[in-house]
This record gives structure tokens, sequence and C-alpha cells, in this order.
């Protein structure tokens, strides 16, 4: 088995999570979403980025208004919705319960 490939595949797992809490704090461009989870090693391209980005706007759990920028073409920004907040508190949830679970069965 490569490492490399199961490494990205546990990434990949969790990018939606990481998507949603990032924008938990605070409305974000799509370039700084990118900053960020380049910046905690999770390495993602534009590429992957907008389709997670539409399939949790289609969910209901993301909006995003257009704001004129200084530098160029306006900017797109998005923003958790109020089901995107419940739904991420019900993640959070889960993932502290799945963290849990593999601790228990890792220091066994």
């Amino acid at each position: 088995m490569n490492l490399e490939n199961a490494k990205a595949q546990m990434r990949k797992g969790v990018l939606e999570f990481c998507i949603l809490s990032i924008l938990s704090r605070g409305d974000a461009y799509a370039s700084d979403i990118i900053k960020k989870l380049k910046s905690s090693e999770l390495i993602v391209v534009e590429g992957t980025l907008y389709p997670l980005l539409s399939r949790q706007k289609n969910a209901g759990l993301l909006s995003y208004r257009w704001e004129e920028s200084s530098q160029g073409p306006p900017r797109k920004y998005y923003a958790l919705t109020d089901k995107g907040k419940e739904f991420l508190k019900e993640l959070s949830l889960s993932w502290n319960e799945l963290m849990d679970a593999v601790n228990s069965i890792n220091n066994k």
C-alpha cells in the first residue's frame, strides 16, 4: 500500500469539515480558504476546492456574496448558513467521537 495515497485519502475525507470550520470564523474568499488549508498541510488546489464549495452551497450549508475588489474583478465570499452552522456542530461531535475511538484503539 502507498503511504502517500493513504494520507491523501485521509485528508480528502476531512476537507469538507475543515472548510466549514474555516468559514465558522468568518466569511472567506476561496484563495483565503486555500491558504488556510495549505498552512495546515491539507494541500488543496482550486480545482479541488470549488466542487466542494459548490456541493456545500447546493446542500444549503453555504451562501456567497460578490464584493468589488480594488485589485481586479469582483470576488465571491463564502459564508456559513444557519443550516451550515448546525451541520458543523453535528460534524464536530462526530469528529470528537471518531477521534476518541481511534485514540482508544491506538493506545491499547
